[in-house]
């Protein structure tokens, strides 16, 4: 049972790593891996040479700040709520349309993005529009695009995060819910001293998770609903990426790119683990 995700790790995450040696080459598609020159460390030399790469690593960071802070409290929220849910058949109506965006390919979803913010027929601004306000050209204006990718990231995973909490809600001891209403606590109190606290090393696990790839926002996503007008601000690492070394042919600059992409998330991770287990006593190792 277990060896099918081992290959799968194993072909595809640990092979690759050996690509990786080209980053520090000057890679050349018809000399090959063996026959491309080293260079050593230039092409992180020119990394941090181009102003365009802190754009990008700027834009990276915010929309991967923003991510964390709105869109992962956002399935513990709903989980609590849906917690709350008496009637079954409604509990798992609600779940079902929840869950059913991230089945979605990102084509789709960026096309129904698109649809619902075009400035011509789109639904926003056709309410907009009744309420006496001009239309806005939301996927064209830096000011909204940031906002946009959180937002329509979270419409789309917000329900599939809920399962894992409320996998975790259905552990908690029923008789610490009854003692505490003998008590006389109300349902915040109860949220606040019984279900949080319960359900910490869950959030904590999936906190360091989500910090590790913080810098992975998913290029289908930036890819589908970027455009030139708002790069500036939208463009991020994968996308910079697949421009610069894919349609540019420099692979071996992008490469670093890729690595040095890896090496922060690696950072972040093993010190977000070490300042949980420090704080709460939850880490991953």
């Amino acid at each position: 049972m277990v060896l099918p995700g081992l290959l799968f790790f194993i072909i595809f995450k640990y092979v690759p790593l050996l690509g990786t040696v080209i980053a520090f080459q000057d890679y050349n598609v018809f000399n090959g891996v063996t026959g491309s020159p080293f260079v050593g460390l230039k092409h992180f030399s020119n990394l941090f040479a181009y102003p365009e790469f802190y754009q990008v690593f700027k834009n990276t960071m915010l929309i991967s700040v923003y991510q964390l802070v709105f869109g992962f409290p956002a399935p513990l929220l709903l989980a609590l709520l849906l917690n709350e849910v008496g009637r079954t058949f409604f509990k798992r109506t609600f779940q079902t349309l929840l869950y059913l965006p991230h089945f979605l390919s990102w084509v789709i979803v960026g096309g129904l993005v698109i649809n619902i913010l075009s400035p011509s027929s789109g639904l926003v601004n056709e309410l907009l529009k009744l309420l006496g306000i001009e239309p806005i050209f939301f996927l064209q204006e830096t000011s909204w695009f940031r906002s946009i990718i959180v937002m329509s990231g979270m419409w789309k995973e917000v329900g599939w995060g809920t399962i894992i909490y409320l996998a975790a809600l259905a552990g908690i001891n029923p008789e610490l819910y009854e003692s505490a209403d003998v008590d006389g606590a109300g349902k915040l109190r109860q949220v606040i001293s019984i279900t949080l606290p319960s359900l910490l090393p869950t959030i904590m696990v999936l906190m360091l998770l989500r910090i590790g790839s913080m810098l992975d926002l998913g290029f289908e996503h930036i890819y589908m609903l970027l455009n030139p007008l708002v790069t500036e601000t939208g463009e991020i690492m994968d996308t910079y990426i697949y421009r610069i070394g894919l349609l540019g042919g420099q692979y071996s600059y992008t490469t670093a790119v890729g690595l040095f992409k890896s090496v922060i998330g690696l950072v972040l991770v093993m010190g977000a683990n070490q300042l949980s287990k420090k704080t709460t006593g939850n880490s991953l190792y």
